[in-house]
């Protein structure tokens, strides 16, 4: 995209009345955001859902100067930029009817055919849901997923930090323009941010965190992904919005359960009960719902001889070479084992190539 077209476009994105949905409708009409601005008062009346107040506002030049300030903070500070027609924006969020039409970012963001997932939940994380965290994303690791958060306190935080870890690419949705950081105490994280990932925002230079942009980047970070985790959150609460954005645009939601009478657990419990959320124990309850195919993984990480195995995974090694395939529950009981035990031991082992899942919830050793 040009300059020239690049500012009629910011100019457009100005216009009081024009959102995300209105102003695609707008464009996909037009063609483009100049052809908007050059074009007849009948012919915009023609859209549907342009009055006479919209229509008016289209016709007034004064969003010009603004745009044009904000085409200048772009080009001096190097600040990339996708529309939403563009190859490198989001591909999952091009289809969400309300998905920015303009996105900026930093770093080294590359989400080309790549696994992406994104991890919410309170600002008051607890030492279970750090843990938690912290031990879902090393498991996922070697399926090498992009974890997408918010960069808030509590789990945002320790989501990137895990990720980052874990050497994989991690992206922080901002609620703010690319000139300025929310919270201040986190600028020392984004060194790290921008060379394992980077930040996405559609807010402008002159925008400030405001509560509401908290939940409209919440949208992004919903709709840009394949499933929403929520951690650990009150009954209320910002990864709550997340959750039911997340299921709007039809995406996969997962929520780690925790006990009735601890405060941030009762939001997740609530989206298990209400059927909103799938029941997320482990790494492998994730692999298992979304249909990721570990194999690819176990290609470069096949059985070698004199593979060094842990006990418990001989053991359920040894089972499986005598029974063949068989339930992981029977497994389970077989070698002595809890369930929640047992669903992450059989993927370290499918991680090592020892081991194989089949359908129906069936294992066999390779």
């Amino acid at each position: 995209m040009n300059d020239q077209e690049l500012f009629y476009l910011l100019a457009l994105l100005k216009i009081d009345g024009v959102g995300d949905i209105m102003g695609k409708k707008l464009l996909n009409t037009f063609g483009n955001a100049s052809a908007i601005f050059s074009a007849k008062s009948s012919q915009l009346a023609a859209v549907d859902g342009v009055g006479t107040v919209l229509l008016k506002n289209l016709k007034n030049k004064s969003v010009f100067e603004k745009a044009e300030k904000e085409l200048a903070f772009i080009k001096n500070d190097n600040i990339n930029f996708s529309f939403f027609q563009d190859e490198d924006y989001p591909e999952r969020l091009k289809h969400c009817i309300d998905g920015p039409i303009l996105i900026f970012t930093a770093g080294n963001i590359d989400l080309k055919n790549k696994k992406i997932i994104s991890i919410v939940g309170t600002r008051q994380i607890t030492s279970y849901g750090t843990e938690f965290c912290r031990k879902l994303i090393e498991d996922l690791a070697p399926l090498d997923p992009v974890i997408v958060s918010g960069f808030a306190y509590g789990v945002d935080i320790v989501a990137h930090q895990a990720a980052i870890d874990s050497n994989l690419q991690t992206i922080g949705v901002l609620a703010h323009g690319l000139n300025q950081i929310y919270p201040k105490t986190h600028k020392k994280y984004m060194s790290k941010m921008e060379e394992n990932g980077g930040f996405i925002t559609e807010f402008w230079s002159d925008s400030n965190p405001d509560k509401e942009k908290f939940v409209r980047r919440n949208r992004i970070v919903a709709g840009m992904t394949e499933a929403t985790i929520v951690i650990e959150s009150a009954d209320r609460g910002g990864s709550l919005i997340t959750a039911n954005m997340a299921n709007e645009y039809n995406r996969d939601v997962f929520a780690v359960p925790g006990r009735v009478t601890d405060k941030y657990s009762q939001g997740c419990n609530s989206l298990i009960k209400t059927q909103k959320a799938n029941l997320l124990t482990n790494a492998a309850d994730l692999i298992y719902m979304l249909n990721w195919d570990i194999q690819e993984k176990s290609k470069a990480i096949q059985k070698q001889l004199f593979v060094e195995l842990e006990p418990e995974e001989q053991k359920v090694y040894d089972f499986l070479q005598i029974n063949g395939k068989e339930l992981l529950d029977i497994i389970a009981i077989q070698c002595d084992f809890p369930i929640f035990k047992m669903s992450g031991l059989l993927l370290n082992m499918e991680l090592k190539g020892l081991i194989r899942p089949l359908p129906g919830k069936l294992f066999e050793s390779i």
